[in-house]
């Protein structure tokens, strides 16, 4: 029995398997507003067999977003584009997550097939970007506005103002997005986070508003609706955040109604050593829901049926998340069902012209 398709309930949800579509950025946007370019992204990973299909991180403000191009919920007029998109995950029997965002001082940049990393000027379609201080990222780097404890409220009220519409869009699964280096795990690590106030120096102020952004976002998520953090465990580089202060931050968010965790890493540092290979942040899954007895998402280099289903089994993790594997495939999940002995049907316009006696879960042409 394979552990992989096993579904997966949280609160009062059901993915029908253990795998999902890792959060990826599309760079497609006009002024935030999905198109058919994310219907196609997500719908055919949705009609490929991922239980859970998770948006890229998708800005709660104009200023939040990594580049001009990324996509957005901070207005009304972006709820219906998203929907049909929802509507056609649900309609294939997944179910559709949204990951809210902001870029924080890693903000108004370029695409990566441009000028990978490269902050805008006005000029060039950019903006004034913000962080907990005035920290650039990177040489080369504008310098961000600190921001005020009056910004960081609006923050906090633009989280759930998305949280909100994205309720109405159809979304079933939210997960705040508190990793890779952008402003919710800035302001978790001292690597950029250098302030002096209540949201700055000690280990409890620095998870302030990561904490203060869960709880208000929680308020306005329905109750039946999971809600997941995507953290990174390590910023992989000494002085900075680090897995001890990931399991004691995990601690304090499950009484606040987090469900699952997500466990990446790195982002916060444009020159840490990351030992990357297959499976290589798994260990953080693992050790947190041990730790802490949460739930946890495993991602990073995941490649075949049977690593996967090796991470389920061996309880490293309750989901697994595939961003360039499903990529590279969009139907991963159904030939992992079909290499793990576990019939899963592919979708009825695949097979209906198959000969007689093929099984209705092999594609056209399938041996």
């Amino acid at each position: 029995m394979s552990h992989l398709f096993e579904p997966l309930s949280l609160r009062g949800v059901t993915i029908p398997n253990r795998i999902a579509v890792s959060p990826m950025c599309q760079y497609s946007s006009v002024d935030g507003s999905a198109n058919d370019w994310h219907l196609v992204h997500l719908g055919s990973r949705a009609a490929g067999g991922a239980g859970l299909v998770l948006t890229e991180a998708v800005a709660v403000t104009p200023q939040g977003r990594i580049s001009p191009q990324d996509l957005g919920l901070w207005s009304d007029d972006q709820i219906e584009p998203l929907a049909r998109i929802t509507h056609f995950i649900s309609q294939r029997g997944s179910v559709a997550g949204i990951q809210l965002a902001h870029a924080g001082r890693k903000a108004s940049t370029s695409p990566p097939w441009e000028n990978r990393g490269v902050t805008l000027s006005e000029a060039e379609g950019g903006w004034p970007i913000v962080a907990p201080s005035a920290v650039p990222y990177d040489a080369g780097c504008i310098e961000p506005n600190a921001l005020t404890e009056e910004g960081i409220q609006g923050v906090t009220e633009a989280f759930v103002l998305a949280a909100r519409r994205a309720f109405l869009v159809g979304f079933q699964v939210a997960e705040v997005h508190a990793a890779h280096g952008y402003l919710l795990h800035q302001f978790l690590s001292p690597l950029s986070n250098k302030r002096g106030d209540r949201y700055g120096g000690s280990f409890e102020n620095r998870i302030r508003l990561l904490r203060e952004v869960v709880t208000a976002v929680r308020n306005v998520w329905p109750d039946h609706l999971p809600l997941l953090v995507r953290i990174s465990a390590t910023d992989w580089v000494e002085g900075g955040w680090d897995l001890e202060q990931s399991l004691e931050l995990v601690r304090l968010l499950l009484p606040l109604g987090v469900d699952l965790i997500d466990c990446s890493s790195g982002g916060s540092a444009p020159n840490a050593k990351v030992p990357v290979g297959p499976g290589y942040q798994t260990q953080f899954a693992e050790q947190i829901r041990r730790k802490t007895g949460s739930r946890t998402g495993a991602v990073g280099m995941i490649t075949s049926p049977a690593q996967a289903d090796h991470i389920i089994r061996s309880g490293q993790a309750d989901l697994v998340l595939l961003a360039r594997e499903l990529l590279r495939d969009p139907h991963w999940p159904l030939r992992a069902a079909r290499e793990l002995g576990h019939p899963t049907p592919w979708p009825a316009q695949y097979v209906r012209s198959a000969p007689a006696g093929t099984p209705a879960y092999l594609p056209v042409g399938s041996p």
